[in-house]
């Protein structure tokens, strides 16, 4: 017989047997139930309800008091919602005990108590209305006469209902424990009797189920324990227990099976571990390191002692992390930990992904750090994985890699610039940084007047550096200049340091010998000395067409004669020399980016030089002078595309330079057909500085004159373009330091307009000019006048 087959018939019997014996206890428990539930779920609940009604009509009281002397509007619309859920949960509990009622003089207290009810809280809405109407003090008279009146009304009703539902209750209650006492001693006999059947089905179930499960159990435990999957439980019985301890055995072969696999997949792993190329390692609770790790690490750290050591120890100490940062990482492992998987992702954002480590016989390692979080079922983070690589001969060939892509476009930029200009620019720049030095040097302490020219000179150098597109150079001559400009702003902290400033022309100077070495050493394009007592250049092409204009010659022909001595005297005059277009090329190239940086059309430029070529030892002068020029033109003077078509230009600026000879000087004309100059503005920024007085007379000449002041500037804003306050004042002192000047003219009739258009007139020695060969002869004459 099955285990099944005989707990069925034990159940069998047993029903049989408790059937007899409980019948009689059925029987009067269900008269007592019936009882119990008339008390509990009618009379009792009627009763608690009564007793809360009386508090519903104190929390309506204290409700009411609150709408009458609330401060403000939101505590008044508070009370009246509140009074609102009050008077639903007074009327919700007189509909109760209209339906628990159990004489007529529990329903007239109802009909009474819904009557009061509703004459109370229509006075309620009275005071209410005369609260909204402002009239305070009538409403609180109205609260302590009508209002009170029912108030006490009701509180008296409801305090009769609840001594009369009180005294309802107690004589339920006593008829009920005399019901529950006749109801005791019969279920005391019939519990007796159950207690002595069930004894007897206990021990029967414990002879055929019990004994035998314990011993199962025993057995199966100390497998476990143990760890022993070779035993196996004997099968004494093919019933349940039978079937169950077959199973179990099949399950410890699976596991015995499973372990023997574990085992050859954890050697599988130390043996990883041991011959990886690359740190591994895990951090377990309290941000210690796991006893497993791959056997690398100990080279990446130099170190054997990494098991059970902190994270923070062995990995973070000795880098070139600040505080802060390593203990974002320390308190992002502690959130990790143990926590939800999203926690993170969240915070892997902290932990770096690099650092350089220093060894203790002084070498640096970079470090490459990999991590990830190792989850459970749950997708609790129970351990954090990091890979640790060395990647500190990568950085080295990335580094080397970085400074080879460097100087290839740096040779890029040299090559884009002849070989001529860029020497003069490397000489024009040496003498800005000599002059700048020499400044530094004579002042201890701040002076204005040499910070602006230590501005000028470096602000020239980086348009210079920006017109032949030297861009490393232009980088830092910028920062150079950005402190200059610091030291002359009054609103900031920045104090004259000389060393400082002269560390700063240090690396100006170096970047620029940088330059100029590539040219000379990797290009070998040598300098060339022009002009002065040094040596010129002079093209083989130059030398053979001279031979052949001597060859040609009529020795007899007086004609002939002077017309060679013209033509070789306009060649040999032209040795050292270029023309105005050539020597602003750079600067007219650089045009088209400029525009676009400023959100502007490229500007159509014509050069008229009149046959005329400018000496080598002034081109450096005029190109420093024409980059400020033709900026500020671009910059303030040509409107934007839109502004133009308005007026019904096109779209594109045009800028005229044209060179000329008069009154015994060089003259060069720059014009635009932009707005042209602001004088409404110039008039107000002198205003503000206190250079004219507000209202005071001025003619568009003298307001003119204003842009020539140290450190004027028009631009709304300081870009890389314009707005630092360097401009004309700086194109003066070019001018002046070579023996010339500037001025502007108005080249229409509007006096006082708010833009007038002007040219900028450049006059230079006119020694530094000489007329090329073929060049009109007015032209010419003029310019070989003495």
């Amino acid at each position: 017989m099955t285990i099944r087959h005989r707990i069925t018939l034990l159940i069998v019997l047993m029903f049989v047997a408790l059937s007899a014996i409980g019948g009689f206890a059925v029987y009067q428990t269900r008269r007592s139930a019936a009882d119990v539930r008339q008390v509990t779920q009618g009379v009792v609940p009627s009763a608690l309800a009564s007793s809360d009604l009386v508090s519903l009509v104190k929390d309506v009281q204290l409700a009411t008091m609150t709408l009458v002397y609330a401060p403000d509007a939101n505590m008044v619309t508070q009370a009246q919602d509140e009074l609102k859920t009050k008077e639903a949960a007074l009327r919700t509990a007189l509909d109760v005990q209209r339906k628990a009622a159990a004489s007529h003089a529990q329903d007239g207290l109802v009909a009474q108590g819904q009557e009061s009810l509703t004459n109370y809280f229509g006075a309620i809405d009275d005071t209410a209305k005369m609260k909204a109407a402002g009239k305070n003090e009538l409403a609180q008279a109205y609260l302590f006469a009508n209002v009170a009146e029912y108030r006490d009304e009701l509180e008296g009703i409801v305090t009769t209902m609840r001594v009369e539902k009180n005294r309802q209750k107690d004589d339920a209650i006593r008829a009920l424990n005399s019901t529950l006492d006749t109801t005791t001693s019969a279920i005391a006999g019939v519990t007796g009797g159950a207690v002595l059947l069930l004894t007897v089905i206990g021990l029967l179930l414990y002879r055929q189920i019990t004994r035998p499960l314990s011993r199962m159990q025993e057995m199966m435990s100390e497998i476990a324990s143990n760890q022993d999957f070779t035993r196996r439980v004997p099968v004494g019985r093919m019933d349940e227990i039978g079937h169950s301890i077959v199973a179990f055995n099949g399950m410890i072969e699976k596991i015995q099976q499973s372990s023997a696999q574990l085992k050859r997949k954890t050697a599988d792993i130390q043996a990883m571990l041991q011959n990886m190329q690359q740190g591994i390692l895990t951090v377990v609770e309290g941000a210690t390191i796991h006893n497993e790790y791959s056997a690398y690490l100990e080279a990446i750290f130099e170190t054997d002692e990494i098991a059970g050591r902190g994270l923070m120890d062995l990995v973070f100490t000795h880098t070139s992390l600040d505080a802060d940062t390593i203990a974002q990482v320390s308190a992002a492992v502690d959130a990790c930990l143990g926590e939800d998987s999203v926690n993170f992702g969240f915070n892997q954002h902290l932990l770096v992904n690099e650092i350089t480590r220093s060894m203790p016989d002084g070498r640096e390692k970079v470090l490459d750090l990999s991590w990830s979080a190792i989850t459970d079922e749950n997708d609790v983070v129970v351990r954090l994985m990091l890979c640790v690589r060395d990647v500190t001969e990568l950085r080295e060939l990335a580094a080397e890699a970085g400074e080879q892509k460097r100087r290839l476009q740096m040779i890029g930029e040299i090559l884009a610039v002849s070989e001529e200009k860029f020497h003069q620019f490397v000489q024009s720049s040496k003498g800005f940084i000599h002059e700048n030095e020499r400044i530094i040097r004579q002042h201890d302490c701040a002076d204005m007047a040499a910070i602006a020219a230590l501005f000028r000179n470096m602000h020239t150098v980086k348009g210079n550096a920006r017109t032949y597109s030297l861009q490393h150079l232009t980088g830092v001559v910028h920062e150079v200049e950005q402190r200059y400009d610091a030291l002359r702003r009054e609103d900031t902290d920045h104090e004259w340091d000389q060393q400082a400033l002269i560390d700063d022309l240090e690396r100006v100077k170096a970047s620029l010998e940088h330059y100029a070495t590539i040219n000379e050493v990797s290009l070998g394009r040598g300098t060339r000395i022009t002009g002065g007592d040094g040596n010129v250049s002079v093209a083989r092409g130059q030398i053979e067409t001279a031979l052949r204009t001597l060859d040609a010659a009529n020795e007899d022909d007086l004609v002939s004669l002077r017309a060679m001595r013209e033509t070789l005297r306009g060649m040999l005059g032209s040795i050292g020399t270029e023309t105005m277009a050539d020597a602003l090329a750079g600067v007219l190239g650089s045009l088209p980016s400029l525009a676009a940086e400023l959100g502007k059309a490229a500007p159509v430029v014509r050069v008229d030089d009149n046959g005329l070529r400018l000496r080598s030892e002034i081109t450096s002068t005029v190109k420093d002078v024409f980059t400020h020029l033709l900026r500020n033109s671009l910059d303030h003077g040509i409107e934007i595309p839109a502004q133009r078509r308005e007026q019904g230009k096109t779209d594109a600026g045009h800028i005229a330079i044209e060179v000329d000879v008069t009154g015994g000087a060089l003259q060069m004309t720059l014009a635009d057909d932009g707005r042209g100059l602001a004088l409404a503005r110039i008039r107000g920024i002198a205003v503000e500085r206190g250079w004219l007085a507000d209202g005071e007379a001025a003619t568009d000449e003298t307001i003119a004159g204003f842009i020539f002041r140290v450190g004027f500037s028009t631009a709304h804003s300081v870009t890389s373009v314009s707005g630092r306050g360097v401009g004309m004042d700086a194109v003066r002192a070019f001018l002046e330091r070579a023996g010339g000047r500037i001025e502007l003219r108005f080249t229409d009739s509007n006096d006082g307009a708010d833009y007038r258009h002007f040219e900028t007139i450049v006059y230079v020695p006119q020694e530094w000019a000489v007329a090329a060969a073929g060049a009109d002869r007015a032209v010419r004459a003029q310019a070989l006048a003495d």
